[in-house]
């Protein structure tokens, strides 16, 4: 059986037959010209050499097909993979209690199946709240690691391939917790939220929260101006104010480390407002700011490695040793384009983030809504909205830096499914188009602009 892992976590266990069974059905569906080929049948016994190669056309082949806007988005795919990770997790279908966390640290108990699908949950959650069906699509839910503070880590958004009770009760770990909150960036889209109490109360609460977290920057005079709003229950004008100040509606990660300006930088990166936002502690302790913009960005990738010197390239690292990058090329003046690196084990949060800017930055070019960004039920199936299947990456782009320490590319790419491993590729400039997610909101910089 092949581990699949999906953002560095166990999602499933499957068979090479399962996978081809899957791959006749999409081929069945979808024709083979859409379909990507797959690794063939060999009718003797693999080497260990064959063993590793059909591991790697596997997870390319997994990858492939979760990259295309629709295989990646279709039934077939995501049904394949939440009932492969119920029987991983030998979780029966039943009745449960699951408790959601909402942004104030109040408690949602939902009555599901551990088979109900992060859509499902998502509504059960809007239906227990009184969240209009017509304002689901402006919230999500994500798996976070609560700190000691009592602030969240944001490990990553709930995909549609997953069942959210068996994700976060397979890790065994109670401090991860599923939570809800806005899943756009355009302030604007607020209004919509606030039209209706519900959803103005979950953006009130979250935004007291990003607030007594210090996400959002707040001076004094501010300080008591929001203090005065909320003990008049202005929520509203108190939301009005906080859009306002600075990182309002950002998304604050952990700190972690950067290669820009130079190498071993210590940063807090944050997302938001199309850009990513870096508050920078140089090696010469020297404290700078600045901001990336996601329209400048060419391209970008995950990748999780780790060192080659950790043993021979079968054996399973340690968790301690994996290291997540993510890597994006920048436009960084008229003609010159440079790589930066963040070292994060949020990293595939951050592609995840990126990712839906550029979405939701390619919605509003083309004259759509964000509730047009959204999947819709159409005959008892999931669809994704012709807007989101737009958005499809563009071909290989040019490699990163070859000149990195060597190591071992487990698996790249921000949502994908990867089946883990150590290749043997041992250079880090071995990548193929898959590995990359183009930006087609990339913009180059005009004259005015310099």
């Amino acid at each position: 059986a092949y581990n699949i892992h999906v953002n560095g976590v166990l999602h499933c266990r499957v068979r090479y037959s399962q996978l081809l069974g899957l791959h006749e059905q999409l081929r069945k569906e979808y024709g083979t010209n859409v379909v990507p080929a797959f690794p063939p049948k060999k009718i003797f016994t693999l080497t260990p050499a064959e063993v590793e190669q059909r591991r790697e056309q596997l997870e390319k082949y997994m990858q492939a097909v979760r990259q295309d806007p629709t295989l990646g988005g279709s039934e077939t795919f995501n049904s394949f993979l939440r009932k492969a990770q119920q029987e991983t997790q030998q979780i029966p279908t039943e009745e449960v209690v699951l408790e959601v966390l909402l942004s104030n640290g109040q408690k949602v108990k939902v009555t599901i199946l551990t088979s109900d699908q992060t859509e499902d949950v998502l509504e059960a959650v809007a239906s227990k709240l009184d969240l209009p069906e017509d304002l689901i699509g402006y919230f999500s839910l994500f798996l976070v690691r609560e700190t000691k503070d009592g602030a969240f880590s944001f490990v990553r958004k709930l995909q549609e391939f997953e069942l959210p009770y068996v994700s976060v009760t397979s890790l065994h770990d109670p401090e991860f917790r599923i939570i809800l909150r806005k899943s756009y960036w355009d302030s604007s889209y607020d209004d919509d939220v606030m039209e209706h109490r519900v959803g103005l109360n979950l953006l009130y609460a979250q935004t007291v929260s990003d607030i007594e977290h210090g996400w959002i920057l707040v001076n004094k005079e501010q300080h008591r101006q929001l203090k005065s709003l909320q003990e008049k229950v202005s929520k509203k004008e108190f939301i009005r104010l906080a859009q306002t100040l600075k990182y309002y509606g950002y998304l604050k990660f952990e700190p972690c480390l950067t290669d820009f300006p130079e190498k071993g930088c210590h940063v807090v990166v944050s997302a938001g407002n199309s850009e990513l936002n870096f508050q920078l502690r140089l090696p010469s302790e020297q404290l700078k700011e600045g901001s990336f913009k996601v329209t400048r960005m060419r391209c970008w990738r995950v990748t999780s490695s780790v060192p080659m010197s950790n043993g021979p390239s079968g054996s399973s690292p340690g968790k301690s040793e994996v290291k997540l990058e993510l890597a994006f090329e920048y436009l960084m003046s008229k003609d010159r384009l440079q790589w930066v690196t963040i070292t994060s084990p949020q990293a595939i949060m951050l592609s995840i983030c990126l990712q839906s800017m550029v979405d939701e930055l390619m919605v509003k070019k083309s004259g759509g809504s964000i509730r047009k960004m959204f999947r819709r039920r159409v005959n008892g199936a999931l669809r994704r909205s012709d807007s989101q299947q737009a958005v499809k990456s563009p071909p290989l782009l040019d490699s990163p830096d070859a000149s990195r320490e060597p190591m071992a590319k487990l698996s790249s790419k921000l949502t994908s499914v990867s089946l883990r491993g150590i290749s043997h590729s041992s250079s880090a400039n071995d990548v193929g188009a898959n590995d990359f997610h183009g930006n087609y909101a990339f913009e180059g910089i005009g004259d005015e602009d310099l």
